[in-house]
């Protein structure tokens, strides 16, 4: 099977709870030594994983100097135990999506999961919209689910996250992939923080998910309802 490449949708949404306030430490300084001054002052390396996380990602691939550099970064040095699809839990990478509509399809999904674990009939999280533009080439593995069983496996990250992780460590963008919560949806995961350009916040959304039934319950909370 020939791999093919194409370029990511425009834009692309992802969505982060809001109980992870954006703290913009590397959005303001000039330079990689500044960064790491700063990084010192604010605490972030003093997590051991984050210091490590950040050890694993070449100076070159440092995103700073630009609005919301510290939520690019973030998504790559604080990852979810055990990785995502495409990603270990060495270091992360910018996972989002082609529509809002997906984004809440796939957050909802691990947030159901988290009430079935807690023994919560419901549970609803705040989360915070981020828009943004991927650049570069993207192995394209949509409509491959049958030729690619193992990276669509619903139950298992294993061959997922090591092609993820060959991926990056050639060097190439990310992944394009068909998500599997949301029915014709469109993930991606881009592996090069420098590729994620543009990151605007938008929205905040209230999101309600039942233990025991697969409906969503998605609402746009107004300006003056969101908590800083």
């Amino acid at each position: 099977m020939t791999d093919r490449y194409a370029p990511a949708p425009s834009p692309t949404y992802r969505l982060i709870p809001s109980r992870f306030p954006p703290i913009g430490v590397f959005d303001t300084v000039a330079t990689a030594a500044d960064l790491s001054a700063v990084m010192d002052l604010a605490g972030w390396t003093n997590d051991r994983l984050v210091a490590e996380r950040l050890a694993r990602l070449p100076k070159a691939e440092w995103v700073y100097g630009r609005p919301n550099s510290s939520v690019v970064m973030a998504a790559f040095l604080h990852v979810a135990p055990g990785g995502r699809r495409f990603n270990s839990g060495d270091l992360g990478a910018w996972n989002a999506a082609a529509a809002m509509t997906t984004a809440a399809v796939e957050v909802a999904h691990h947030l159901r999961r988290e009430a079935v674990a807690r023994g919560e009939a419901t549970l609803t999280r705040t989360y915070r919209s981020y828009l943004s533009s991927l650049t570069g080439d993207y192995l394209d593995i949509r409509g491959e689910q049958g030729a690619r069983p193992g990276i669509y496996a619903s139950d298992s990250y294993v061959a997922s996250q090591a092609l993820g992780e060959s991926v990056r460590a050639a060097g190439d963008a990310g992944i394009i992939f068909d998500s599997l919560r949301h029915a014709g949806g469109i993930n991606v995961a881009a592996h090069r923080p420098r590729n994620v350009l543009d990151v605007v916040q938008a929205d905040h959304y209230d999101i309600t998910v039942q233990a025991a039934a697969v409906r969503i319950e998605v609402k746009r909370l107004a300006a003056e309802l969101v908590k800083p």
